[in-house]
């Protein structure tokens, strides 16, 4: 019982610095995007919470252009702004827990050289859930698709799992990224 009491005041402090974020950017008018695994898991989530996987942080698609004025917005919601071992990253000032950082990823750049594509553009027709703006699960496909780590991999697994990933996504990607996407199917 004391795991399960552990990991609900993680999963809720993870959600409430999600809703800070997210909140002093709505606020400042600061267009971003949830993506990674929490994107993940708030797709997957809304299909199915079974199937909704977990993560320990949260990544959000923002534009290099705004970035100080990302700092500014949110100062007065507890974040402090680090860049540290080439990742852009806010902590929560509040927390000793480091773990529920806020990492920031640059639309339009590639998250490492070895990414086939760089991060897209947003796509106007992102979706809300929880009060926050979403990935579409079509840039969030090509996303994981890009980096092909295994978590990555475990995120298509999942999105795939419970019907996510349509034909219409899966015929939009490029040749390279459908062959993944048929090699992550084949370990199923």
């Amino acid at each position: 019982m004391l795991a399960l009491t552990a990991f609900d005041k993680f999963v809720e402090q993870l959600f409430e610095v999600m809703k800070r974020f997210t909140g002093a950017l709505s606020q400042a008018g600061i267009e971003y995007r949830l993506i990674g695994g929490m994107a993940a898991f708030l797709h997957v989530n809304v299909r199915n919470p079974i199937a909704a996987r977990f993560t320990s942080d949260i990544d959000a698609a923002v534009s290099r252009s705004d970035l100080d004025s990302i700092i500014r917005a949110v100062a007065p919601f507890g974040f402090i702004y680090r860049h540290a071992a080439g990742v852009d990253m806010l902590l929560d000032s509040t927390s000793p827990d480091k773990r529920s950082a806020v990492h920031l990823i640059f639309v339009g750049e590639k998250v490492r050289a070895s990414d086939l594509e760089a991060v897209p553009a947003f796509s106007p027709a992102a979706e809300t859930i929880e009060g926050a703006l979403v990935a579409p699960v079509a840039d969030l496909v090509r996303m994981k698709l890009t980096s092909f780590r295994l978590k990555d991999r475990v995120h298509i697994q999942d999105m795939d799992g419970v019907g996510l990933i349509t034909p219409e996504i899966e015929s939009a990607l490029p040749e390279v990224l459908r062959d993944r996407l048929s090699q992550v199917r084949a370990t199923e």
